[in-house]
Protein backbone atom coordinates (compact mmCIF):
# COMPACT_ATOMS: atom_id res chain seq x y z
CA UNK A 1 0.00 0.00 0.00
CA UNK A 2 1.62 3.79 -0.80
CA UNK A 3 2.05 6.19 1.92
CA UNK A 4 -1.03 8.04 0.04
CA UNK A 5 -3.49 4.97 0.62
CA UNK A 6 -2.60 4.72 3.89
CA UNK A 7 -2.86 7.86 5.28
CA UNK A 8 -5.98 8.12 3.39
CA UNK A 9 -7.58 4.88 5.32
CA UNK A 10 -6.47 5.94 8.69
CA UNK A 11 -9.87 7.96 9.61
CA UNK A 12 -11.73 4.47 8.93
CA UNK A 13 -8.98 2.80 10.66
CA UNK A 14 -9.33 5.15 13.88
CA UNK A 15 -12.86 4.46 13.75
CA UNK A 16 -12.35 0.78 13.27
CA UNK A 17 -9.72 -0.24 15.80
CA UNK A 18 -12.43 0.33 19.31
CA UNK A 19 -15.14 -2.03 17.46
CA UNK A 20 -12.23 -4.57 16.71
CA UNK A 21 -11.45 -4.14 20.45
CA UNK A 22 -14.89 -4.96 21.60
CA UNK A 23 -15.42 -7.63 19.03
CA UNK A 24 -12.17 -8.89 20.61
CA UNK A 25 -14.04 -8.97 24.51
CA UNK A 26 -17.48 -9.89 23.17
CA UNK A 27 -19.08 -12.23 20.43
CA UNK A 28 -19.95 -10.14 17.39
CA UNK A 29 -23.86 -8.31 17.99
CA UNK A 30 -24.66 -9.44 14.64
CA UNK A 31 -23.06 -13.35 15.34
CA UNK A 32 -24.61 -13.53 18.71
CA UNK A 33 -28.08 -12.28 17.16
CA UNK A 34 -28.22 -14.43 14.20
CA UNK A 35 -28.10 -17.32 16.48
CA UNK A 36 -31.74 -16.55 17.39
CA UNK A 37 -33.05 -17.72 13.59
CA UNK A 38 -32.18 -21.12 14.84
CA UNK A 39 -32.48 -20.92 19.17
CA UNK A 40 -35.08 -19.09 20.99
CA UNK A 41 -34.88 -18.02 24.55
CA UNK A 42 -38.27 -17.24 26.75
CA UNK A 43 -38.62 -15.88 30.09
CA UNK A 44 -41.35 -17.23 31.76
CA UNK A 45 -43.11 -15.97 35.02
CA UNK A 46 -45.65 -17.67 36.73
CA UNK A 47 -47.93 -16.48 39.49
CA UNK A 48 -50.99 -18.35 41.41
CA UNK A 49 -54.67 -16.42 41.49
CA UNK A 50 -53.48 -14.39 44.31
CA UNK A 51 -50.21 -13.12 42.59
CA UNK A 52 -48.12 -14.76 44.57
CA UNK A 53 -44.70 -16.61 42.00
CA UNK A 54 -45.06 -19.80 41.59
CA UNK A 55 -41.45 -21.54 41.61
CA UNK A 56 -41.70 -25.32 41.75
CA UNK A 57 -42.04 -26.28 38.32
CA UNK A 58 -39.79 -28.36 36.19
CA UNK A 59 -39.47 -28.67 32.37
CA UNK A 60 -41.85 -31.15 32.20
CA UNK A 61 -44.77 -28.98 33.28
CA UNK A 62 -44.10 -26.55 30.22
CA UNK A 63 -45.50 -26.56 26.85
CA UNK A 64 -44.50 -24.06 24.12
CA UNK A 65 -46.27 -23.61 21.09
CA UNK A 66 -44.53 -22.14 18.10
CA UNK A 67 -47.06 -21.00 16.01
CA UNK A 68 -49.29 -23.45 17.34
CA UNK A 69 -47.00 -26.65 16.96
CA UNK A 70 -45.66 -27.78 20.06
CA UNK A 71 -41.44 -27.85 20.38
CA UNK A 72 -38.92 -29.83 22.26
CA UNK A 73 -37.72 -27.97 25.30
CA UNK A 74 -33.60 -27.95 24.91
CA UNK A 75 -32.49 -26.23 27.50
CA UNK A 76 -34.56 -25.06 30.90
CA UNK A 77 -33.60 -22.75 34.00
CA UNK A 78 -34.86 -21.59 37.42
CA UNK A 79 -31.27 -20.55 38.58
CA UNK A 80 -32.56 -17.27 40.54
CA UNK A 81 -28.75 -16.10 40.29
CA UNK A 82 -29.08 -16.00 36.85
CA UNK A 83 -27.07 -13.07 35.60
CA UNK A 84 -28.92 -10.21 34.15
CA UNK A 85 -28.43 -7.08 32.43
CA UNK A 86 -31.08 -4.05 33.51
CA UNK A 87 -31.79 -0.83 31.47
CA UNK A 88 -33.45 1.87 34.16
CA UNK A 89 -35.36 4.35 31.96
CA UNK A 90 -36.53 6.85 34.01
CA UNK A 91 -39.15 9.48 33.35
CA UNK A 92 -37.78 13.31 33.78
CA UNK A 93 -40.65 15.19 32.18
CA UNK A 94 -42.95 16.96 33.91
CA UNK A 95 -45.38 14.25 34.50
CA UNK A 96 -43.42 12.84 37.32
CA UNK A 97 -42.91 15.61 39.20
CA UNK A 98 -45.47 15.59 42.58
CA UNK A 99 -43.78 12.44 43.43
CA UNK A 100 -40.79 12.62 42.81
CA UNK A 101 -39.03 12.67 45.66
CA UNK A 102 -40.70 9.22 46.95
CA UNK A 103 -39.99 7.72 43.06
CA UNK A 104 -36.43 8.60 43.21
CA UNK A 105 -36.22 6.61 46.22
CA UNK A 106 -37.80 3.71 44.97
CA UNK A 107 -35.09 4.13 42.00
CA UNK A 108 -32.54 3.83 44.32
CA UNK A 109 -34.11 0.67 46.19
CA UNK A 110 -34.68 -1.21 42.99
CA UNK A 111 -30.76 -0.37 42.47
CA UNK A 112 -29.70 -1.64 45.17
CA UNK A 113 -31.91 -5.02 44.78
CA UNK A 114 -30.88 -6.24 40.90
CA UNK A 115 -27.19 -4.97 41.09
CA UNK A 116 -25.90 -6.04 44.61
CA UNK A 117 -22.11 -5.66 43.45
CA UNK A 118 -21.82 -8.86 41.96
CA UNK A 119 -20.55 -8.42 38.09
CA UNK A 120 -22.92 -11.12 37.34
CA UNK A 121 -25.62 -8.30 37.25
CA UNK A 122 -24.99 -5.26 35.89
CA UNK A 123 -27.31 -2.39 35.04
CA UNK A 124 -27.41 1.55 33.27
CA UNK A 125 -29.46 4.24 33.36
CA UNK A 126 -31.18 6.36 30.94
CA UNK A 127 -33.52 9.43 31.23
CA UNK A 128 -35.85 10.60 28.72
CA UNK A 129 -37.78 14.12 29.44
CA UNK A 130 -37.06 16.64 25.85
CA UNK A 131 -34.71 13.86 24.74
CA UNK A 132 -33.16 10.61 25.83
CA UNK A 133 -30.04 10.40 27.38
CA UNK A 134 -27.52 7.92 28.41
CA UNK A 135 -26.73 8.99 31.84
CA UNK A 136 -24.34 5.63 33.22
CA UNK A 137 -23.32 3.23 30.86
CA UNK A 138 -23.29 -0.59 31.42
CA UNK A 139 -22.02 -0.98 35.22
CA UNK A 140 -21.88 -3.82 37.90
CA UNK A 141 -21.33 -0.95 40.13
CA UNK A 142 -24.92 -0.08 41.67
CA UNK A 143 -23.42 3.40 43.51
CA UNK A 144 -22.47 4.59 39.94
CA UNK A 145 -25.95 4.55 39.13
CA UNK A 146 -27.18 5.61 42.22
CA UNK A 147 -25.31 8.73 42.56
CA UNK A 148 -27.06 9.53 39.29
CA UNK A 149 -29.94 9.09 40.34
CA UNK A 150 -30.20 11.64 43.14
CA UNK A 151 -29.18 14.46 41.39
CA UNK A 152 -32.19 14.25 38.74
CA UNK A 153 -34.76 16.89 38.33
CA UNK A 154 -37.94 16.05 36.53
CA UNK A 155 -39.04 18.91 34.05
CA UNK A 156 -39.34 18.75 30.08
CA UNK A 157 -41.56 16.74 27.44
CA UNK A 158 -41.25 12.80 27.11
CA UNK A 159 -39.21 11.16 24.25
CA UNK A 160 -40.21 7.75 25.78
CA UNK A 161 -40.13 5.86 22.77
CA UNK A 162 -36.45 7.15 21.72
CA UNK A 163 -35.56 5.97 25.22
CA UNK A 164 -36.40 2.52 24.92
CA UNK A 165 -34.80 2.19 21.18
CA UNK A 166 -31.52 3.74 23.25
CA UNK A 167 -31.58 1.37 25.29
CA UNK A 168 -31.80 -1.60 23.09
CA UNK A 169 -29.46 -0.36 20.79
CA UNK A 170 -26.84 2.06 22.40
CA UNK A 171 -25.92 0.32 25.70
CA UNK A 172 -22.14 -1.54 25.97
CA UNK A 173 -22.36 -4.86 24.86
CA UNK A 174 -21.81 -7.56 27.96
CA UNK A 175 -20.47 -10.51 26.79
CA UNK A 176 -22.54 -13.44 26.51
CA UNK A 177 -25.66 -11.34 24.99
CA UNK A 178 -28.55 -12.02 24.23
CA UNK A 179 -28.74 -15.57 26.27
CA UNK A 180 -26.95 -14.61 29.18
CA UNK A 181 -27.49 -12.08 30.89
CA UNK A 182 -31.13 -11.82 30.22
CA UNK A 183 -31.98 -8.38 29.65
CA UNK A 184 -34.35 -6.23 31.09
CA UNK A 185 -35.81 -2.90 30.94
CA UNK A 186 -37.66 -1.32 33.87
CA UNK A 187 -39.47 2.09 33.05
CA UNK A 188 -40.84 4.42 35.76
CA UNK A 189 -43.19 6.68 34.18
CA UNK A 190 -46.85 7.07 32.45
CA UNK A 191 -45.89 5.80 29.10
CA UNK A 192 -46.81 9.38 27.60
CA UNK A 193 -45.00 10.66 24.92
CA UNK A 194 -44.72 13.69 22.92
CA UNK A 195 -40.96 14.13 21.57
CA UNK A 196 -39.93 11.08 20.48
CA UNK A 197 -38.42 10.23 16.92
CA UNK A 198 -39.25 6.57 17.24
CA UNK A 199 -43.11 5.28 17.06
CA UNK A 200 -44.44 2.38 19.75
CA UNK A 201 -44.12 0.25 16.76
CA UNK A 202 -40.57 0.79 16.04
CA UNK A 203 -39.27 0.23 19.31
CA UNK A 204 -41.13 -2.91 19.82
CA UNK A 205 -39.42 -4.51 17.18
CA UNK A 206 -35.97 -3.79 18.03
CA UNK A 207 -37.63 -4.69 22.10
CA UNK A 208 -38.44 -8.22 20.57
CA UNK A 209 -35.61 -9.16 18.16
CA UNK A 210 -33.00 -7.94 21.10
CA UNK A 211 -35.24 -10.38 23.19
CA UNK A 212 -35.45 -7.92 25.55
CA UNK A 213 -38.00 -8.08 28.68
CA UNK A 214 -39.51 -4.74 29.93
CA UNK A 215 -41.38 -4.02 32.34
CA UNK A 216 -42.79 -0.85 34.00
CA UNK A 217 -43.76 1.07 37.14
CA UNK A 218 -46.50 3.78 36.40
CA UNK A 219 -46.16 7.19 37.93
CA UNK A 220 -49.95 7.56 37.27
CA UNK A 221 -51.33 9.45 40.08
CA UNK A 222 -54.90 8.33 41.92
CA UNK A 223 -57.63 9.64 40.87
CA UNK A 224 -56.03 10.81 37.32
CA UNK A 225 -57.06 9.68 33.77
CA UNK A 226 -53.92 8.10 31.90
CA UNK A 227 -54.33 8.04 28.08
CA UNK A 228 -51.38 6.57 27.84
CA UNK A 229 -51.91 3.04 29.65
CA UNK A 230 -52.53 1.23 27.05
CA UNK A 231 -48.94 2.01 25.76
CA UNK A 232 -47.60 0.74 28.46
CA UNK A 233 -50.01 -2.01 28.85
CA UNK A 234 -48.92 -3.05 25.10
CA UNK A 235 -44.86 -2.65 25.54
CA UNK A 236 -44.79 -4.81 28.93
CA UNK A 237 -47.20 -7.45 27.91
CA UNK A 238 -45.61 -8.22 24.06
CA UNK A 239 -42.63 -8.69 25.75
CA UNK A 240 -43.16 -10.89 28.52
CA UNK A 241 -43.27 -8.13 31.24
CA UNK A 242 -45.81 -5.97 33.30
CA UNK A 243 -46.96 -2.81 34.61
CA UNK A 244 -47.26 -1.96 38.34
CA UNK A 245 -49.39 0.73 39.32
CA UNK A 246 -48.84 2.02 42.73
CA UNK A 247 -50.48 4.97 43.17
CA UNK A 248 -53.90 3.68 41.23
CA UNK A 249 -55.64 2.52 44.09
CA UNK A 250 -54.05 3.98 47.29
CA UNK A 251 -58.13 4.08 48.87
CA UNK A 252 -59.00 0.40 47.43
CA UNK A 253 -58.83 -0.55 51.11
CA UNK A 254 -60.10 2.42 52.46
CA UNK A 255 -64.20 2.33 53.39
CA UNK A 256 -65.74 5.37 52.66
CA UNK A 257 -63.14 7.54 51.17
CA UNK A 258 -65.91 9.17 49.04
CA UNK A 259 -68.14 10.10 51.61
CA UNK A 260 -65.44 12.66 53.27
CA UNK A 261 -65.44 15.58 51.03
CA UNK A 262 -63.15 18.94 51.29
CA UNK A 263 -62.01 21.24 49.44
CA UNK A 264 -58.69 19.48 48.44
CA UNK A 265 -61.05 16.64 47.11
CA UNK A 266 -62.34 13.08 48.40
CA UNK A 267 -59.81 11.87 50.35
CA UNK A 268 -59.66 9.90 53.29
CA UNK A 269 -55.70 10.42 54.12
CA UNK A 270 -55.57 14.38 53.68
CA UNK A 271 -52.46 15.27 51.66
CA UNK A 272 -49.35 16.15 53.65
CA UNK A 273 -50.11 13.89 56.42
CA UNK A 274 -48.16 10.90 57.99
CA UNK A 275 -50.81 8.54 56.76
CA UNK A 276 -51.38 9.93 53.27
CA UNK A 277 -47.05 9.69 52.70
CA UNK A 278 -47.10 5.97 54.63
CA UNK A 279 -49.76 5.07 51.85
CA UNK A 280 -47.97 6.05 48.83
CA UNK A 281 -44.52 5.12 50.28
CA UNK A 282 -45.92 1.43 51.01
CA UNK A 283 -47.67 0.85 47.63
CA UNK A 284 -44.20 1.67 45.99
CA UNK A 285 -42.07 -0.54 48.21
CA UNK A 286 -44.86 -3.14 47.10
CA UNK A 287 -44.54 -2.59 43.29
CA UNK A 288 -40.40 -2.61 43.71
CA UNK A 289 -40.42 -5.60 45.46
CA UNK A 290 -43.30 -7.47 42.65
CA UNK A 291 -40.92 -5.75 39.81
CA UNK A 292 -37.33 -7.16 41.21
CA UNK A 293 -39.19 -10.47 42.55
CA UNK A 294 -40.43 -11.41 38.75
CA UNK A 295 -37.04 -10.16 37.80
CA UNK A 296 -35.02 -12.81 40.04
CA UNK A 297 -37.94 -15.98 39.72
CA UNK A 298 -38.26 -16.03 36.08
CA UNK A 299 -37.74 -19.41 34.56
CA UNK A 300 -35.59 -19.39 31.41
CA UNK A 301 -36.64 -22.05 28.13
CA UNK A 302 -34.69 -22.46 25.18
CA UNK A 303 -36.13 -24.42 22.13
CA UNK A 304 -34.26 -24.75 18.49
CA UNK A 305 -37.91 -23.94 16.33
CA UNK A 306 -39.33 -27.02 14.21
CA UNK A 307 -41.39 -25.40 11.99
CA UNK A 308 -44.00 -26.93 9.27
CA UNK A 309 -41.12 -27.43 6.45
CA UNK A 310 -44.49 -26.16 3.76
CA UNK A 311 -45.57 -23.24 5.86
CA UNK A 312 -44.89 -19.80 4.66
CA UNK A 313 -42.41 -18.23 5.93
CA UNK A 314 -42.68 -15.50 8.53
CA UNK A 315 -41.55 -12.55 9.74
CA UNK A 316 -42.70 -12.09 13.03
CA UNK A 317 -43.78 -16.12 14.64
CA UNK A 318 -46.04 -16.14 17.62
CA UNK A 319 -45.67 -18.03 20.21
CA UNK A 320 -47.58 -19.16 23.25
CA UNK A 321 -46.71 -20.78 26.82
CA UNK A 322 -49.15 -23.06 28.00
CA UNK A 323 -49.04 -25.33 31.73
CA UNK A 324 -51.47 -27.88 31.70
CA UNK A 325 -51.27 -29.34 34.60
CA UNK A 326 -52.05 -25.67 36.21
CA UNK A 327 -54.77 -24.51 33.62
CA UNK A 328 -55.25 -21.24 36.55
CA UNK A 329 -52.24 -20.21 36.84
CA UNK A 330 -51.34 -16.63 35.16
CA UNK A 331 -48.62 -17.14 32.46
CA UNK A 332 -46.31 -14.31 31.36
CA UNK A 333 -44.07 -14.64 28.26
CA UNK A 334 -43.09 -12.73 25.51
CA UNK A 335 -45.69 -13.60 22.19
CA UNK A 336 -43.28 -13.90 19.74
CA UNK A 337 -40.31 -13.41 18.04
CA UNK A 338 -38.81 -12.20 14.88
CA UNK A 339 -36.87 -15.49 13.17
CA UNK A 340 -34.71 -13.39 11.16
CA UNK A 341 -31.59 -11.85 12.39
CA UNK A 342 -31.55 -7.85 13.19
CA UNK A 343 -31.11 -5.72 10.31
CA UNK A 344 -27.51 -3.61 10.51
CA UNK A 345 -29.23 -0.44 10.54
CA UNK A 346 -30.77 -1.07 14.00
CA UNK A 347 -27.38 -0.97 16.04
CA UNK A 348 -26.84 2.31 14.35
CA UNK A 349 -28.34 4.42 16.95
CA UNK A 350 -30.91 7.08 16.60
Amino acid sequence: MSIARLFAALPLWGFLVPVLAAQQQAEPPAARIQVSVNEVIVPITVTDDKGRFVSNLEAKDFRILDEGRPQRIRFFSHDQKQPVVVGFLIDMSNNTRVHWKTYQDAILELVWNLLPGDKRYTGYLITYGNDAEMVVNTTWDSDKIADQIKKLKPGGGSSFFDAIYMACTKHELVQGEPYEPRRVIIVVGDGHDNASKRSIDEVLEVAQRNLVTIYAMSTQAFGFANDSQDILERITAETGGHVEYPLSSLYKDVSGYLSNPSDDGNYALTVGTGGYAAEISGAIIKAVGGIGGEVTTQYVVRYIPDVDPEARAKVFRHIKVEIPTLPNVKIRARNGYYPNAIPSAAGSGQ
